[in-house]
């Protein structure tokens, strides 16, 4: 039987996308938000994701003490995400049990609670969690080379914020964010599993259907960001034992027809990227980084990642170097093998076995209730869905003249930053 894909938008504004898929007794919901750290000013970066932490501390209805324990005790799972375009809230339930799920997010849709004490509460978890990460050398060199990678677009931002915003952010600013983009003009409902149409349909409406359109209050502008013309370098250096190279080139936007010949690239250099965060992993050790790097033992590792954005955004190649060599060297086996992409055309037999890779990848990222739900939504939220749909009959047309043309236009040294994390051998190492 094939799958019944149904879209409707109510008068709110509310998009609802749903699936009946019948092969096991469970309904996913996710409930999306275009609003993530593209989406932020300077003096206010992180609020998205503080945000996503506030809207799990309870409303009247469903206060924070019961949330966890109903959704847990009913057989269910819950989660969140905060990322440069969206913010997403899901739950994976027995069937019979989805109602829950539907009043629950219906509910701090509109009716969270914004306790000043739980607002320092989590003012203090979030800043930990920052300083957490500050401690961890991947994440100091990635936040220097995407801040270097951007001067205008606010993708130059990592999602948890700086520092110093999350100092100053007030209850009010919490809320006035909530307010401005967690509603139904702003938010895509997708449901996958087990359930019928009209039935599911006809319940949302009961649930949604009176819920006001928001009145956009902000009038924030995204600030487009220019061409890079040369060559970035930054360097950072910190504890450990091991160095760290990381190269951003910019990328185009995922709804841009060079974004799947960028796919096929990425998995012929580095090993194809999951574009789902529940998807599973397929070795890159026939990729051409790996093959010079790290069997020519210039690396111990090496893993590329293109994700599917709104705006144009970075592909990052990023490399754990070998003891015994020294990052120029390794950049170096880097731009010899970009150089052959560009100057020697790729044979249809190495094409389609990146392609075949990739298209397993999407595969493994796509065929569970809850991976369905996701990308109903989540495509959404830089494109529609008919790019998850067309998705893998488009790399699969990706040509070898595809291929050279994406790499002279993508992959030059003065588009890229180039990124050292340098070990001064003090402290526990950390990879």
């Amino acid at each position: 039987m094939t799958d019944l894909l149904t879209q409707i938008r109510l008068s709110n504004g509310l998009l609802i996308q749903l699936k009946e898929i019948h092969t096991a007794p469970i309904i996913s919901q996710w409930v999306w938000y275009r609003v993530g750290s593209r989406n932020e000013i300077p003096g206010k970066t992180g609020i998205s994701h503080w945000v996503e932490h506030m809207q799990f501390k309870g409303t009247p209805t469903f206060p924070a003490r019961i949330l966890d324990k109903a959704i847990t005790r009913e057989g269910g799972f819950w989660n969140a995400f905060t990322y440069l375009d969206w913010t997403t809230f899901f739950e994976t339930m027995p069937s019979e049990k989805i109602d829950l799920a539907l009043r629950l997010e219906a509910d701090r849709m509109f009716n969270s609670r914004y306790d000043p004490e739980e607002v320092e509460s989590e003012r203090t978890v979030i800043i930990s969690e920052r300083e957490g990460s500050e401690n961890e050398p991947l994440f100091r060199l990635s936040e220097a080379v995407q801040t270097a990678s951007f001067d205008l677009h606010p993708y130059r931002h990592e999602v948890i914020g700086e520092k110093q915003d999350l100092l100053n952010i007030s209850r009010e600013d919490l809320y006035q964010h909530y307010q401005d983009n967690y509603h139904p003009g702003n938010a895509v409902i997708a449901l996958a599993g087990d359930f019928n149409t009209k039935s599911m349909l006809v319940r949302l409406e009961e649930i949604y259907a009176d819920f006001p359109a928001a009145t956009i209050t902000n009038n924030f502008q995204i600030n487009q960001e220019i061409p890079l013309t040369e060559e970035r370098q930054v360097e950072i250096t910190g504890p450990g034992q091991t160095t760290f190279l990381s190269l951003a080139y910019r990328s185009p936007a995922a709804s841009h027809p060079d974004f799947f010949a960028y796919t096929v690239l990425d998995s012929l250099l580095t090993g194809p990227s999951s574009l789902n965060m529940f998807g599973g992993g397929i070795s890159n050790k026939t990729s051409r980084l790996y093959r010079a790097l790290v069997e020519g033992e210039f690396a111990i590792s090496v893993y590329g990642s293109l994700p599917a954005t709104i705006d144009p955004y970075l592909y990052n190649i990023n490399i754990t170097v070998h003891p015994h060599q020294i990052p120029q060297a390794v950049l170096q086996i880097v731009e010899t093998e970009i150089s052959r992409l560009q100057d020697v055309p790729v044979s249809m037999d190495e094409i389609q076995r990146a392609v075949k890779q990739t298209r397993a990848l999407f595969a493994y990222g796509s065929e569970n209730i809850t991976n369905q739900a996701f990308w109903l939504g989540y495509a959404e939220m830089f494109d529609h869905y008919e790019w998850f749909q067309t998705f893998v009959e488009r790399v699969e047309a990706v040509t070898p003249a595809d291929i050279q043309r994406v790499a002279r236009a993508y992959l030059t040294p003065n588009q890229r930053v180039v990124g050292t994390y340098l070990p001064t051998g003090n402290g526990k190492d950390s990879e």
